[in-house]
């Protein structure tokens, strides 16, 4: 921006739309910010929609982020409730769902991203996904002891329902396309590994499986591309997820498995990025990530503020993200897709170092201890070359 914004529109009320408001109003700004959300309730946190709220240890209104007397204090325009529905850069307005123009002179696009769901199987009971609080109720109320839940989908979030499915005494089956689960995210190697936790807590996991459709009718089941029906009294679709970007088409924003943006997460002049929704170039590793975790969210939220108001700094972090599993953390710093190679260094208790090129560029623990971890995670803000990282690590 050549010149601070007086009215800046936030579209995405979570944790990413959220952090940017908070990190204007630190830095001093008094002017107008309005933040739309779709869902009608303030912002919250996802994290333990597949954690804490499915097992029944949290009541959904601990999920909050923060207190409304906290929200109120921010002196916020909200429309909740409603989407926005288009945006025209060049007079720099937002339309919303209920026909409502938003003027703008600054705008952060937040709208994160929806599960993806199997063809046929939006109108059927008892195929579920999962990335809002209805969703996680839905779904919380079908899972008691004795009942079948498959899955369909291993990567994080199919993986942490199992786990947390098997705590409640449910029977559980994971289905995954590929020869390991979780090997897209972490690599074959981790893969076999967190794989293993789960045969070991009685999930039947069944892989390079294609499945072709959802019985609705009772029984219920999912037949495979061989013809076999694996019986179920549900099912939860855990295939991935589309960024929230229709509402931008014809906009003029590149918009490329999310909306692209540069190292400043800037989309265009006067638009940004935040969260699970931006596809942005990080220096730091020389490429462009889309990165949904919680933490990435809300430092890139807080950054965009700081860029907004006449700070602009490359926006290139260490990207962090942790998953709850059977009483276990895992936990990685750093880019842990396209590697060239994933070393475990400690099979027993998990650790494993990620390397691209010549360079260390990510690690993946479950156990370690948080000095350990940043010590890892400094090499890697470092751009430390991969023999002398494992030297040093070591």
């Amino acid at each position: 921006m050549n010149a601070a914004p007086n009215r800046v529109v936030i579209i995405g009320a979570a944790a990413g739309g959220l952090a940017a408001a908070e990190g204007l109003r630190r830095a001093g700004f008094g002017g107008v910010i309005t933040l739309v959300g779709d869902e009608p309730r303030l912002p919250y946190d996802r994290p333990p929609l597949s954690k804490q709220l499915l097992a029944g240890q949290w009541a959904p209104d601990r999920l909050a982020l923060r207190p409304a007397t906290d929200i109120d204090a921010l002196g916020l325009e909200l429309r909740l409730g409603v989407a926005a529905s288009a945006v025209n850069t060049g007079r720099r307005v937002v339309t919303l769902a209920d026909d409502t123009h938003l003027p703008y002179d600054a705008l952060i696009v937040a709208t994160g991203v929806r599960a993806r769901r199997l063809p046929g199987t939006d109108d059927l009971a008892g195929v579920h996904t999962l990335r809002t609080l209805p969703d996680a109720l839905a779904l919380k109320e079908r899972l008691r002891p004795g009942r079948h839940l498959v899955i369909v989908g291993a990567g994080f979030v199919g993986a942490e329902v199992a786990a947390t499915a098997r705590g409640l005494g449910v029977r559980v089956t994971l289905l995954e396309s590929g020869p390991v689960p979780l090997a897209l995210a972490v690599g074959e190697e981790a893969g076999q590994l967190m794989t293993r936790l789960h045969v070991e807590h009685g999930v039947t996991v069944r892989t390079q499986v294609s499945v072709t459709s959802v019985l609705g009718a009772r029984p219920m089941g999912v037949r495979l591309a061989d013809g076999t029906v694996v019986p179920a009294d549900d099912v939860l679709v855990a295939i991935g997820s589309v960024p929230n970007t229709e509402w931008l088409a014809g906009s003029g924003l590149s918009v490329h498995d999310g909306l692209v943006c540069d190292q400043y997460s800037s989309a265009a002049h006067g638009v940004y990025g935040v969260g699970d929704v931006a596809r942005w170039h990080n220096p730091l590793f020389g490429t462009h990530m889309r990165v949904e975790h919680r933490t990435n969210t809300a430092e890139q939220g807080m950054a965009v503020a700081r860029d907004l108001l006449g700070e602009p700094r490359p926006f290139a972090p260490v990207p962090y993200f942790w998953s709850d599993q059977y009483g276990t953390k895992f936990q990685a710093y750093g880019h842990l897709r396209d590697h060239d190679e994933a070393l475990v260094l400690d099979s027993d208790h998990l650790l494993v170092a990620y390397r691209k090129a010549d360079r260390l560029v990510g690690v993946l623990a479950a156990g370690l201890s948080p000095k350990a971890l940043r010590a890892w995670r400094a090499l890697i803000a470092a751009r430390a070359p991969w023999t002398t990282a494992l030297t040093t690590a070591a």
